[in-house]
């Protein structure tokens, strides 16, 4: 069978009131467009065909890197005009499978059922069953239960309008008999435009079957019009990727104060605290435990590691048993081998950190290699950066960097160099030694301490310190 699925995504999103088209406004961190065209691809279609117009050029931009077929809909017509924009392209021997950009819960497990229906000769649409159905397009039988209209909120009768039954949206038919229902459309209806539903009368009138598939779970087909909506979207989904994890072998604080923005696999006996973000692929390895108010965006966490509350990982490798925060920075380009220590207020980029290391306070450590367990006093820093160019620091295994320490790189020190409190330490140091780097301790017997002055007298200091120099 060849597939080919169209999505609509052309609307406006007036009622977003946003300057970014509706398809792009984001859920857990992605466009709502993308988390579409991921379902699509759930299905295998040979191509996917994206019916673009308000803001074509961020739409177009924004995903770009996604391999899909741009289709212009230049005046918004409705739903049928769109599909028609799509259907010059597709083949005959194709089947439809028509998506909505705002509706992004769908999941290809039940566009596999559209799909497999439509394949036998069937119109096939998926329709739920909601307890508050104002604004969907209403579902109408016959007297044997056979779907013969779907009608428009607006144009639906009292009687009509107590139906619970709904349309999505979403279809899938062969392309050549869409291809004739689409071209017969017309627009008596009081917006005046080209509905899709209204393939559903063409289809009964030419005796083909109506399949109505209905969604096992009204989550997957709920639209986003505005801003409320889509924050019940996103918590929608936030509570179905929380309740995977947890059915993982996760256990969370509370399952509702955790965003899950990506791709997120877990061991067993893994713990997450309230307010945890997850971003992108992420890895948390059995007994990884992750404190209140944690970042995690695209790392790899070993076993048995413990983040501690208020933490920041980035593109970042961690090993096993290792301990991180509170407060703590991991940048891109960190590699924590196993039992190592990063502790409160340190910040890592770009370095390598031997097993069994330790930089638990005030630190920061970037564009370095250190060795196995080297010990990094309190508020120490390498100083990679001349203004222009980034410059690397070697700490070799054993060595230890006393509190207060600037190491200016390029630099190297030894192993098991000691490097002693409050130095500044600009040439490579020697294995095993004691390296020092201090000015002479003085006291200044005239001096006194400072007393108050009068607005007066601060504003005669500032405007003395501030004349330029003469000459």
């Amino acid at each position: 069978m060849h597939l080919s699925v169209v999505i609509l995504a052309a609307g406006q999103g007036k009622r977003m009131n946003s300057d970014l088209p509706k398809v792009l406004q984001p859920l857990a961190g992605q466009p709502l467009l993308q988390h579409v065209i991921s379902a699509a691809r759930g299905v295998n279609p040979e191509n996917i065909y994206v019916v673009y117009g308000h803001g074509g050029a961020q739409v177009q931009a924004a995903l770009g890197k996604e391999n899909v077929e741009w289709i212009l809909q230049a005046e918004q017509l409705g739903t049928g005009h769109a599909v028609m924009q799509a259907m010059c392209v597709i083949p005959d021997d194709h089947t439809v499978l028509v998506l909505y950009g705002d509706v992004p819960l769908i999941r290809p497990g039940t566009l596999q059922k559209l799909v497999a229906a439509a394949a036998e000769g069937t119109l096939a649409i998926l329709t739920v069953n909601l307890e508050d159905a104002a604004g969907y397009g209403r579902i109408v039988r016959d007297a044997e239960g056979r779907v013969t209209a779907i009608i428009e909120h607006k144009d639906a009768t009292p009687t009509q309008l107590q139906t619970r039954e709904v349309n999505s949206g979403l279809m899938a038919a062969d392309a050549g008999v869409l291809r004739e229902w689409l071209l017969g459309l017309g627009r008596d209806n009081t917006q005046r435009e080209y509905f899709l539903t209204d393939v559903v009368a063409s289809a009964v009138q030419a005796n083909t079957r109506v399949e109505a598939i209905l969604a096992a779970n009204p989550t997957e087909v709920m639209g986003v019009n505005d801003k409320i909506q889509l924050a019940q979207v996103e918590a929608a989904l936030r509570r179905e990727r929380a309740e995977e994890l947890m059915l993982a072998g996760a256990t969370l604080a509370d399952p509702r104060r955790i965003d899950i923005r990506g791709d997120v696999q877990v061991g067993r006996d893994v713990f997450i605290d309230v307010n945890a973000v997850l971003i992108g692929n992420v890895h948390l390895a059995a007994g990884v435990k992750v404190g209140p108010n944690c970042v995690i965006a695209h790392s790899r966490i070993g076993e048995g590691t413990e983040i501690f509350a208020n933490s920041v990982i980035d593109h970042a490798i961690v090993a096993q048993h290792c301990r991180i925060g509170p407060f703590a920075r991991l940048r891109p380009g960190t590699v924590m081998h196993r039992e190592v220590h990063i502790g409160n207020f340190v910040e890592v980029k770009n370095t390598e950190i031997g097993a069994g290391s330790k930089a638990n306070h005030l630190t920061y450590l970037g564009d370095s290699r250190v060795g196995k367990e080297v010990n990094v006093g309190a508020g120490s820093i390498t100083c990679n950066y001349d203004g222009a160019n980034k410059w690397p620091t070697l700490i070799e295994d054993g060595a230890s960097i006393g509190s207060g320490s600037m190491l200016v790189a390029p630099v190297r020190i030894g192993v098991g160099a000691t490097i002693g409190a409050g130095s500044t330490i600009t040439s490579s140091t020697s294995d095993n030694k004691l390296t020092l780097e201090r000015s002479k301790q003085v006291t200044i017997d005239a001096w006194t301490r400072p007393a108050k002055l009068d607005d007066k007298e601060k504003a005669d200091v500032i405007a003395s310190a501030m004349e330029k120099p003469k000459g």
